[in-house]
């Protein structure tokens, strides 16, 4: 979970609170909300409260309820909040409460929270509430009484802001994008040296997730320690013995050449040593077409997964090499289920300036576009990264564009700005992120050496779909 606060010092709206001899018996207080799974799973956050009828609708389905019900202390929290805030208000102190749950509360359903002055206590300064949670049918969820030490002096003061929520369901993105590939068949594939706790667990995973058939290409013995050490049972597997990463390598690819895997995963070694042996041109991987890799994203905060590209592969790609990223982005968002993708083109502005080469290079790729050079996408650039997200940050610059707002995709001007892109929604946005490499004879899952398994296992997700449609085309007519 993640927040913010707002800066109150422009909120000029003021507060003042009901003091112990200002109250009359019978002054009451309301408030009607409206149950969403946002409000119970953020009660959930808060508490640590993770009863499953409370937050998971699927599991709900099968309760007593069939539906997902209010936690009864968010419900009293509710009322308690009236005594803060509105009756008595500030200063208040909850110093008792009995409460009666005569009904559930389910999610949409609309409830009337009041509390109602029933008594007053002069020696004490106590005040004794009347409290009730009424549905929109009229029935009664909740009666019970509420005890307060009421503040003695009158207070007025500036209203202070609550701090803005966004709730964080990586988890839950991450398994739905995993569902994505069931019922497919596993893919074959070679694993380049998991010589570390994540890369080894990463395939694991996948495998016992019924995402790939791993064949482990790593130094027998030191495999088998990693795997004993983390717990892991790698037994049932094909291990190739090699003797370093480089071999681990090379023979990886080989199994993926020869046709005995369908895909390829890089496991601890660095990029380049995988990466080598698959431009090897005698030996390798290559196709006709340029590889470049892709990252696949889901952030809280933008309504829909984004392809970013190319932020580990290609340095600093001129046009030609922009064609083929564009295009390797382009038939993957096909494989992913996007008819046609949005294409922005990202540079500093949005406007073409001769001095700053990304923005003449996204002039000529959205031409080369109307001319049908790349296919298959709607381009649009230069777009600096507000505009190609944001339909509002368009509209203020006067962008009229079929991408802003709307973009599937994000092509970086370089290997730099896209990396750090990538890993700033990894890090500061908890964004979902899965990687590939395109245009070679099979697809390549690369992924950091820092990624934990379960962004590895993700990244099989993309080589099982791509696997999957490759079968697809393969097969007759």
């Amino acid at each position: 979970m993640s927040h913010s606060t707002k800066d109150s010092s422009s909120n000029n709206e003021l507060v003042e609170n009901r003091p112990f001899s200002e109250l009359k018996i019978g002054d009451s207080a309301t408030v009607t909300r409206t149950v969403t799974l946002d409000d119970l799973r953020l009660f959930a956050a808060a508490t640590g409260d993770a009863n499953p009828a409370m937050i998971d609708p699927q599991f709900a389905d099968s309760s007593i309820y069939r539906e997902v019900v209010a936690n009864g202390m968010w419900s009293g929290a509710m009322l308690v909040n009236l005594l803060g805030c509105q009756l008595p208000g500030l200063g208040t102190i909850l110093v008792d409460q009995n409460l009666r749950f005569l009904r559930p509360i389910m999610v949409g359903d609309t409830a009337t929270f009041k509390v109602t002055v029933e008594r007053k206590y002069e020696r004490t300064q106590h005040v004794l509430f009347d409290a009730e949670v009424i549905l929109e049918s009229g029935l009664r969820a909740i009666t019970g009484t509420l005890e307060v030490l009421a503040p003695t002096e009158k207070i007025i003061r500036p209203r202070i802001s609550v701090p803005e929520v966004i709730l964080s369901n990586r988890d839950e993105r991450l398994q739905a994008f995993l569902n994505q590939a069931k019922g497919l068949d596993p893919v074959v594939t070679a694993i380049a040296h998991p010589c570390d706790r994540e890369s080894l667990r990463g395939a694991i995973l996948a495998a016992e997730y019924g995402l790939i058939e791993p064949i482990l290409v790593a130094p027998a013995a030191r495999l088998e320690k990693i795997a004993d050490e983390a717990g892991l049972n790698i037994s049932r597997y094909r291990i190739i013995d090699t003797a370093y990463s480089q071999e681990s390598a090379r023979v990886a690819v080989e199994l993926v050449r020869n046709g005995e895997a369908e895909a390829l995963m890089k496991g601890s070694l660095h990029t380049d040593e995988l990466m080598s042996a698959v431009v090897n041109r005698e030996t390798g991987l290559r196709t006709a077409r340029r590889l470049s890799h892709v990252f696949r994203m889901e952030v809280e905060t933008y309504a829909k997964p984004i392809l970013i590209t190319d932020a580990a592969i290609n340095i600093h790609p001129d046009l030609d090499a922009k064609v083929d990223i564009i295009q390797n982005a382009i038939d993957l968002a096909h494989v992913l289920g996007i008819a046609e993708p949005r294409v922005a083109i990202l540079s500093a502005v949005e406007t073409v300036n001769p001095k700053i080469q990304s923005t003449l290079d996204a002039a000529a790729l959205c031409k080369m576009a109307d001319r049908r050079q790349i296919t298959g996408g709607v381009l649009d650039g230069p777009l600096a990264f507000d505009n190609a997200i944001s339909a509002d940050a368009a509209r203020s610059k006067g962008i009229k564009s079929p991408v802003s707002g709307l973009a599937d995709i994000l092509v970086v001007p370089d290997l730099e700005s896209g990396n750090m892109l990538a890993k700033q929604l990894e890090y500061l946005a908890s964004a979902v992120p899965a990687g590939i490499v395109l245009g070679a004879k099979a697809p390549i899952v690369l992924t950091s050496r820092a990624d934990n398994a379960e962004t590895r296992m993700a990244s099989c997700v993309i080589a099982v779909l791509m696997a999957n449609a490759n079968r697809q085309k393969q097969k007759p007519a």
